[in-house]
């Protein structure tokens, strides 16, 4: 079977392939990207002609079928896919305690809320703290400034309010991780434990 991998940005091309290059050279992957699907959630929903689209996508797949778009995360699940979020939902999940939940895109933030109160165990809470105005960054194709402010808002926010673990809800948030490496608390991305999952259901 093959790994395929929806996009809804060419940008996570190359994150995924040089992730599969380190963790598992042999395997067999195809990425496709559906840029207009986004725009298309962000302006309209989930409807049903979209969702219609991604059950018809996922069907048409070789083997599981990761989405790596948090937006269509929901209703690509509900077709059969793996969300790229869950297993870093639950990773946080298993972690606990005060759970600051970053995110930079509006649409994904009910989204990725809900999933992680699903792994969510008691005693633990989650502070959703908001980065939308760092988003044109990155439609701008500043990834490396768009990483940068991300990590820096995260750093203050957690000086400042505390917290146990954070989470980068969206793969487009990803690289932050690295300027966040001495925070002294767990932070989570999505790609490599949700390419993990893929890989573990393509066998």
């Amino acid at each position: 079977m093959t790994l395929t991998l929806l996009h809804t940005s060419p940008v996570h091309l190359l994150t995924f392939a040089k992730l599969r290059d380190r963790i598992a050279p042999r395997a067999i992957i195809r990425q496709e990207v559906r840029e207009p699907w986004l725009s298309e959630a962000r302006e309209r929903g989930l409807t049903p002609e979209l969702a219609a689209r991604l059950a018809a996508f996922v069907r048409a797949a070789n083997g599981p079928v990761i989405c790596t778009c948090t937006t269509l995360g929901p209703a690509a699940e509900a077709a059969g896919a793996i969300r790229v979020d869950r297993p870093m939902m639950a990773e946080a999940g298993r972690i606990g305690g005060r759970i600051v939940m970053a995110y930079a895109l509006e649409s994904t933030a009910r989204a990725s809320l809900d999933l992680l109160a699903e792994h969510l165990r008691p005693g633990s809470s989650i502070r959703p703290f908001e980065m939308c105005e760092h988003w044109p960054l990155f439609e701008a194709g500043d990834i490396a400034g768009f990483h940068a402010a991300l990590a820096r808002g995260v750093q203050e926010e957690v000086r400042t309010h505390g917290g146990d673990c954070v989470v980068l809800a969206q793969v487009s948030m990803a690289g932050a991780a690295k300027g966040l490496r001495k925070l002294g608390v767990p932070v989570l991305t999505s790609p490599e434990l949700a390419l993990r999952a893929g890989l573990a259901a393509a066998r």
